[in-house]
């Protein structure tokens, strides 16, 4: 009796243990299935503008790491794998995506610089430096121009990209929920309504900081600087993985000393403690700007508050004090 009961005993636990593996792999499966995924934040929210009600969004890029240098984790590779679909900017920003991209169906990707719309939109990578011609010309030889594409992949920072993701995330979405076309078709008339509105209030909002010069530490924003024309006169270093040489620090020195620059900007995922000893001595201001959205909250209205924040983040230095 004795050992019929054990044998009970353990029938039970071993299909209990049977069940509750099912039902977490269960679970899983159909939390990673329900996701639209996007690798950086900016593009997550413009992804949310257009999928708000219709289906869950996630990011890849969790807040304050870089897609220069991010390394993908086992859970990363479970969300790819079961996603709808995933979208991304391009090989020479998510360097890690292509090879992981292989084997799951193209018709579940959006690889945006692969977009016919937005190629005659993209600035080349030699384009940003063209104000920058008279810093060491060697070291920018040497840096990230040889290990880069030909075109500036930071898209997210052009609001006319953005019309051109949003419409294409837009029919992706029809294409996989033809029954919610109504509510998709309005989600992108908000989203580009409010983009108009908010690309008005910077254009008035940055009139009287157009003519002061700055510097920044990541070479993100030329997209950006060319629509508000703002006055970049050159960036730390092109590679933010990278720290800037002994040449190229001196003659950003000089610009300081010359009082071409109002302010340097730093970034909060990188924060060189060269720029605390270059601005030593000087009136130049520093400044933090924010290209990834961190700490903004993923909300059918994030674009248009990351636009505002950065451009916040810009004044908050530019403006006279």
């Amino acid at each position: 009796m004795k050992n019929y009961i054990n044998k009970n005993i353990k029938q039970l636990a071993n299909y209990l243990m049977i069940v509750g593996f099912s039902f977490a792999i269960g679970a899983m499966t159909t939390y990673a299935q329900a996701k639209i995924i996007s690798s950086v934040k900016p593009i997550g929210f413009i992804t949310e503008a257009i999928a708000w009600n219709v289906t869950d969004t996630e990011i890849l890029l969790p807040d304050g790491v870089s897609p220069h240098t991010y390394s993908l984790k086992p859970s990363d590779l479970l969300k790819i794998k079961n996603a709808q679909l995933i979208i991304w900017v391009g090989e020479d920003m998510e360097t890690f995506m292509p090879t992981v991209l292989k084997n799951i169906d193209k018709q579940k990707q959006i690889e945006l610089m692969d977009i016919a719309q937005i190629k005659p939109l993209l600035r080349t990578s030699h384009e940003e430096h063209d104000h920058n011609h008279d810093h060491d010309h060697a070291e920018d030889d040497l840096s990230e121009h040889h290990h880069r594409g030909e075109y500036d992949e930071h898209i997210w920072l052009s609001p006319k990209i953005a019309r051109v993701i949003a419409q294409t995330i837009h029919d992706q979405l029809i294409k996989l929920y033809p029954n919610k076309k109504v509510l998709i078709d309005e989600n992108l008339n908000k989203f580009t309504t409010k983009l108009a509105d908010t690309e008005q209030i910077i254009a008035k909002k940055v009139i009287n900081v157009q003519n002061r010069g700055y510097f920044v530490f990541h070479d993100a924003y030329g997209y950006f600087e060319s629509q508000f024309g703002l006055k970049n006169l050159g960036s730390f270093t092109i590679n933010p993985a990278v720290q800037p040489g002994v040449q190229k620090l001196y003659a950003i020195q000089q610009e300081l000393k010359e009082h071409q620059a109002v302010c340097i900007f730093k970034e909060p995922q990188f924060s060189p403690a060269v720029i605390e000893k270059l601005v030593n001595g000087t009136d130049v201001r520093i400044g933090e700007l924010n290209p990834l959205g961190t700490g903004i909250a993923v909300t059918k209205d994030a674009y248009s508050q990351f636009l505002l924040k950065l451009t916040e983040q810009l004044l908050d230095c530019l403006n006279d004090k």
